[in-house]
């Protein structure tokens, strides 16, 4: 069996997230583990294709406009992007990229230079809380438990947990995975918890504000 497989963009599932960004999660899609791979599509123009973002810990990254036109804004320049241009953003590059015509899509590939890949916590989130608001949430739960277990000693895979399962309101497991995220960074917890949204359905338990203090 050789294992390949085959598949077009536009047929990938959409994640709504903010900006009016779309993520096309492709490497969930495939079960791709070497590398991130995504696409992000902008339906109209001014559309966010690339958030605005620094990847200070390493990662290398590739984008590629695949359909439509992006502009890109790489450390305060800006430049058109005309569909079948490539930008290369070294670790350190402030970028950004909005969608200059309707149905901009710009795939994403990206890896931690030297480093072997782990995918991110926020992709896991963002697929889950999909799910979740599908109300499909055992598909949910199933995403937030491979990201514990693929990076059981990340903070914020504990944190990202702790969010879902707020969100579904299940204040008991979220409470468990809030003390697991203190345990192992208790600054960047305490930072975030008391105004994070995710976390509201927390706020009159006794139990969360002892634990974030």
């Amino acid at each position: 069996m050789s294992g390949y497989q085959i598949v077009a963009l536009a047929d990938l599932d959409r994640i709504e997230s903010a900006g009016n960004r779309v993520l096309r999660p492709l490497r969930h899609a495939l079960g791709v583990t070497a590398f991130g791979v995504n696409a992000y599509t902008g339906d109209e123009p001014g559309d966010v294709v690339v958030e605005q973002h620094r990847e200070i810990d390493g990662a290398e990254e590739l984008y590629v406009v695949v359909s439509g036109r992006a502009t890109f804004t790489l450390d305060g320049e800006m430049f058109d992007a005309p569909t079948g241009t490539l930008v290369h953003a070294p670790p350190g590059l402030e970028r950004v990229a909005v969608a200059a015509e309707a149905g901009t899509t710009v795939l994403a590939v990206g890896a931690d230079i030297g480093k072997a890949f782990t995918p991110s916590g926020w992709e896991s989130f963002m697929l889950a809380n999909a799910y979740r608001q599908r109300g499909e949430l055992a598909a949910g739960r199933a995403l937030i438990a491979a990201g514990l277990a693929s990076a059981p000693s990340n903070w914020a895979s504990h944190y990202n947990a702790a969010c879902f399962e707020s969100l579904a309101g299940d204040v008991d497991a979220a409470l468990v995975h809030v003390r697991q995220a203190l345990a192992l960074d208790a600054a960047h917890v305490r930072k975030l918890a008391p105004t994070d949204s995710d976390l509201d359905s927390l706020r009159t338990d006794q139990r969360f504000a002892a634990a974030i203090g």
